[in-house]
């Protein structure tokens, strides 16, 4: 099977049956709107952490073992996740399950939508035998705290703000330079821009290859789907703020407005 992060709508039709499918949107839209046939639905609210017990948003890695057993997914498994909305959400559970060790996970290039067009979707819910899944963490996350971003600012990285200009404009990071997450995505296909085209968005924004990134939102969603992406680019050094600028206002932070 391919190594690549982001698999394609064929591709998952042909490995189908070789890897575990997981729907993240909400459960009204699994049962009622449909779903790829054998996905299983975690709905993007099981897995994101409203309280101050876990870092950033993470939902703590003995609930997520939970979510994972409960669906039947087994460490050794190959995730294929998806959303309705480009990828960000099912970004963000690919994200959540690599921090928390599970290493061998793909988006799926496109959404329901793009499926939808040329694939059979049903509503039955496939039978699930759960698992007693164990987290894993690596010695080596990709998550920084607010320190390393501040000694970030005066080095060499590229610190990349993922949300809307206008947000951008009203405070950002010092230094951060401004890429929607958006840019990435084709409207037309609901998956990602071309390879040349992502290159080219990128290293107009100065995001290219040889330098250490570093990733912040909001609140982590949105950097997750951006994260995917460089990964699927081959980038080697990508940092990922969990704590985004939610933390970084809380700690004190500085922080600069306008373009």
């Amino acid at each position: 099977m391919t190594e690549d992060i982001v698999v394609s709508p064929e591709w998952l039709a042909t490995h189908r049956d070789e890897v575990r499918i997981v729907d993240v949107r909400d459960a009204w839209e699994y049962d009622g709107i449909g779903h790829i046939p054998g996905a299983v639905n975690v709905p993007f609210d099981q897995f994101r952490s409203e309280g101050d017990e876990s870092e950033g948003m993470l939902p703590g890695a003995a609930a997520f073992a939970d979510l994972l057993g409960e669906a039947g997914i087994a460490p050794g498994d190959t995730i294929v996740a998806y959303d309705d909305t480009h990828g960000v959400f099912a970004a963000r559970f690919l994200v959540t399950a690599q921090v928390y060790g599970h290493d061998d996970v793909r988006l799926l290039d496109g959404d329901y939508s793009a499926w939808n067009l040329d694939h059979a979707t049903t509503t039955d819910a496939p039978d699930v035998e759960p698992t007693d899944y164990a987290v894993d963490p690596p010695e080596d996350t990709i998550l920084v705290d607010h320190e390393a971003v501040e000694a970030a600012i005066d080095g060499d990285a590229v610190i990349v703000d993922t949300r809307d200009d206008w947000e951008y404009e009203e405070g950002h990071i010092p230094g951060a330079v401004n890429l929607d997450w958006k840019e990435l995505v084709d409207d037309e296909t609901r998956g990602l821009k071309p390879r040349a085209e992502l290159e080219a968005v990128l290293e107009s924004h100065g995001i290219t290859p040889d330098r250490r990134v570093v990733l912040y939102c909001n609140t982590a969603r949105r950097i997750s789907h951006t994260y995917v992406v460089l990964r699927h680019l081959g980038y080697g050094d990508v940092a990922f703020y969990e704590g985004s600028l939610t933390e970084w206002t809380d700690v004190g932070g500085p922080v600069e407005t306008g373009s």
